[in-house]
């Protein structure tokens, strides 16, 4: 067996196998209750007092689009959390589907507010050669949530499979109704592993409390990701073992600045 870190759900090899593959077949798995609710609910406290003085900095928050944006979480207690960015469970997925060594390149939050509306549907990343040529899996999103998603709040959507298709036949197929656009509701502790290279987008969030999804991305070394930046501080950096070191893509300061301001770029394919 996998073994519990925290409190966290157990899954065997054979579960993991299970979701490698719903990864590779569907560009998406979902891991029920891999966290426990203490965890969500410390996340959950910390990131409302963050959201709350990122809202009185300039520059604290990236825009994406109306009533949506995204924040860098510090590298601090609660969110610089082993039993997170190199939760075993997740690892273990990771590791069945790149077949070279990784690395950790994003842990921010999306934030869709009352007032946000439908993102165009879109792909996070290009494939690396063309539409043509099936991409394999090189880079990966993982998603949970600090709240409940359901369907009032902002839903995160994407359409099944279209990792492995052309752009345009997707666009085709989901328009038609043959590959549906689907809902994820999830309950806190659920977590996401998905392919950025299959078509999604926000949904709105049509109630009056934010909708915070932590979003942790991992790519496969040789992959250039320009567009977020994680920022550790010294003294942490150096308490991670070796392998964590080499597996956080990151700059490594110091102390952290007392304002950050968002460099998130938005790239849409």
């Amino acid at each position: 067996m996998i073994q519990s870190v925290g409190g966290m759900a157990k899954y065997s090899a054979t579960d993991l196998d299970k979701f490698a593959e719903k990864l590779k077949t569907d560009g998406i798995c979902l891991i029920p209750q891999l966290f426990e609710q203490k965890l969500i609910d410390e996340w959950a406290q910390a990131f409302e007092k963050l959201f709350r003085d990122r809202q009185n900095q300039p520059g604290g928050l990236a825009p994406r689009e109306v009533a949506r944006y995204y924040l860098t979480l510090p590298w601090v207690a609660p969110f610089a959390n082993q039993s997170v960015f190199a939760n075993p469970v997740i690892m273990g997925i990771l590791e069945r589907v790149f077949y070279q060594e990784y690395v950790m390149v994003q842990m921010g939050v999306d934030l869709p507010l009352q007032g946000s509306d439908y993102q165009e549907t879109h792909r996070d990343f290009r494939p690396l050669f063309s539409d043509q040529i099936v991409t394999p899996l090189y880079a990966l999103a993982v998603n949970f949530p600090l709240v409940e998603v359901t369907a009032e709040n902002g839903p995160f959507q994407m359409a099944r499979g279209t990792h492995l298709l052309p752009r345009e036949e997707s666009l085709r197929k989901i328009a038609s109704g043959e590959i549906p656009m689907e809902s994820f509701y999830m309950q806190p502790g659920d977590v996401i592993v998905r392919s950025p290279l299959a078509l999604h987008r926000g949904s709105p969030n049509r109630t009056n409390q934010p909708r915070p999804m932590v979003v942790m991305g991992y790519a496969m070394h040789w992959l250039h990701t320009p567009k977020v930046d994680l920022t550790l501080p010294r003294d942490y950096y150096e308490s991670l073992p070796q392998e964590l070191q080499q597996m956080i893509r990151c700059q490594v300061v110091e102390e952290l600045p007392q304002e950050k301001v968002e460099t998130y770029i938005n790239f849409k394919y």
